[in-house]
């Protein structure tokens, strides 16, 4: 489905995981900052195909918080397609004389209400749930209470679902409900997914190979019954399974294409053999490589491995040096990549990043090459 498409059709704003992420968070902390209650903002709805990132943006929010103010920030996340109407109100029971019936509060409103804790409540699967569960999440959504259990002051209500024509599970949300919520729509953007992965560590392979092949990140097709099929979330684990398990593809291809499906996983053994022809990357931080790949793929190997070496070894400005000579000599697009993925693998890492001998030296030679990006 088309951007177009979908803005008509849904009548909401389209945006990436990314930029979601930033609006949201902008959104967010100047009602935090003032010490005014999230709950005069309205409860968000994040619509989007299975896999395209929604959770990953309710993680990044928290973390942006936490970064951005002194307060620390908890999540609560509730798989609305997993409770009945009566497990959002509590288990109900009689008073201490037997006289009334009242309800045991449900573990969701366990919530620290201290001044420097924000919560986070994440409805997930919301529109995966049946109608009479979503009519529960009215007041929760509007007026952040269920029956006598209350949301706290410091806590923000996200939801988030898959559109009916994703082909899952999903009833249509009712007005009444869908009118209490301001809703956004994700879409599936690579230069927002591979900003994400930079920071959070994803495996350079993984990042090589998508930077290679884009058009491999989200292979979701609603006419399609796969059931292993690329998605960002697919892709992560992936990472997971590389970077904590065991980083031979080849070894552990059965696993991966379990996760991304036989011809996706096929294709990307393939693609990785380039690995064991690329320059050391230890050698090329260290100063003693000065070979640089010329094929296309190679180059987003080499570039993709960079980076990520780059990102453990970010104090070690002498290291980060030598790696800047050797960017000298790669190609001015792959050069801008590599200084690109370098300014966000950290918070704050640009402007390290300037303060960098090598780095000025590199800006003064390639920066008009490279259209004043540096």
């Amino acid at each position: 489905m088309s951007n177009n498409k979908s803005t008509v059709s849904l009548n909401m704003p389209v945006l990436s995981v990314e930029k979601a992420t930033d609006l949201l968070t902008d959104t967010y902390i100047p009602v935090i900052e003032k010490g005014i209650s999230p709950k005069v903002l309205p409860s968000v709805m994040l619509w989007g195909p299975p896999g395209v990132g929604k959770s990953q943006a309710i993680r990044q929010i928290a973390k942006n918080i936490e970064e951005r103010t002194d307060k620390k920030t908890k999540i609560t996340d509730v798989r609305l397609l997993l409770f009945n109407p009566i497990d959002l109100r509590g288990i109900p029971t009689s008073n201490a004389d037997k006289t009334l019936a009242v309800w045991l509060k449900p573990q969701i409103f366990q919530m620290d209400d201290s001044d420097d804790i924000v919560n986070i409540l994440f409805l997930d699967e919301i529109s995966a749930a049946p109608q009479s569960v979503q009519a529960a999440a009215y007041q929760i959504t509007l007026d952040r209470v269920v029956g006598e259990h209350k949301l706290p002051d410091n806590c923000i209500v996200i939801a988030a679902g898959n559109r009916i024509t994703d082909k899952s599970v999903s009833f249509k949300m009712p007005k009444a409900l869908a009118n209490r919520l301001l809703h956004i729509e994700i879409e599936g953007s690579f230069e927002s997914w591979k900003n994400w992965a930079v920071k959070s560590g994803v495996h350079p392979k993984v990042v090589g190979y998508l930077s290679f092949r884009r058009d491999r990140l989200f292979g979701f097709d609603p006419t399609n019954d796969d059931l292993a099929f690329a998605t960002p979330r697919s892709w992560e684990m992936v990472s997971n399974i590389l970077n904590n398990v065991n980083d031979n593809v080849a070894e552990v291809n059965p696993l991966i294409a379990g996760l991304i499906g036989n011809g996706a996983a096929i294709e990307f053994k393939s693609w990785c053999r380039i690995y064991d022809g690329l320059p050391d990357i230890e050698n090329v931080f260290l100063g003693k490589e000065y070979s640089v790949p010329r094929d296309t793929d190679k180059l987003y190997a080499i570039v993709s491995s960079m980076i990520a070496y780059a990102r453990e070894n970010s104090e070690k400005l002498t290291l980060i040096g030598n790696s800047l000579k050797y960017a000298s000599k790669l190609p001015a697009d792959f050069a801008r990549m590599l200084i690109d993925g370098y300014k966000i693998m950290k918070p704050g890492y640009s402007e390290i990043l300037s303060e960098i001998p090598e780095y000025i030296t590199f800006n003064r030679s390639r920066g008009e090459s490279l259209n004043g990006r540096i």
